[in-house]
């Protein structure tokens, strides 16, 4: 327990009502002869919600115990998305509804980082790029230029981006997985 409220600072993680939330801002107010105040935002980092809340000089609050590990994705089936730990080579299973937004991005065997919280794992980052091979796009046109717009394109795992005129099926491009954007082409 700990009631010191200059120690919430963007970034930490605090325990509200049993789950972990991340501090993505917070402003420490004092007002004449009222007690400190630390306001917040929120991000329930099981479901996801957004919550405002203000921490009273005096009120007791926790920080939440989330580590991050390094894993690898070995694959999804029936809702399921299946991970090793690199270090203990235990196996765990997240939901693919849980993670869909990243998952989007990944294929068998890629290393990710798991947020674990007492023990469970809760979350998943993705590598910030990725490389992918496009499965499904229209032919480009004579006279496309890397200047020139954009079309959709489907990668090997089934997320759908605009990618430049010239990009073909079969090559490999590389996607910031961050915004969901193209990034280049994979010369490898």
């Amino acid at each position: 327990m700990s009631s010191n409220l200059t120690e919430i600072r963007t970034g930490s993680i605090v325990k509200v009502n049993g789950d972990p939330f991340l501090v993505t801002w917070n402003q420490f107010m004092r007002k004449d002869a009222s007690k400190p105040v630390m306001r917040t935002k929120l991000k329930n980092l099981i479901t996801g919600n957004a919550l405002e809340k203000t921490f009273l000089a005096g009120e007791s609050f926790e920080f939440a115990d989330v580590e991050r590990r390094k894993c690898q994705f070995l694959y999804k089936d029936q809702g399921q998305a299946h991970f090793m730990d690199n270090e203990s080579y235990e196996q765990f299973e997240l939901s693919t509804e849980d993670i869909e937004e990243t998952l989007k991005f990944l294929k068998d065997d890629i290393e990710v980082y798991v947020t674990f919280y007492e023990e469970k794992p809760i979350g998943v980052q993705a590598p910030v790029k990725v490389t992918l091979k496009v499965t499904e796009t229209v032919p480009g046109v004579k006279g496309d230029t890397a200047q020139g717009g954009s079309k959709p394109a489907t990668v090997e795992t089934g997320a759908t981006l605009n990618v430049p005129l010239f990009i073909k099926e079969g090559e490999n491009i590389i996607i910031n997985t961050e915004t969901s954007e193209y990034v280049s082409r994979d010369n490898d």
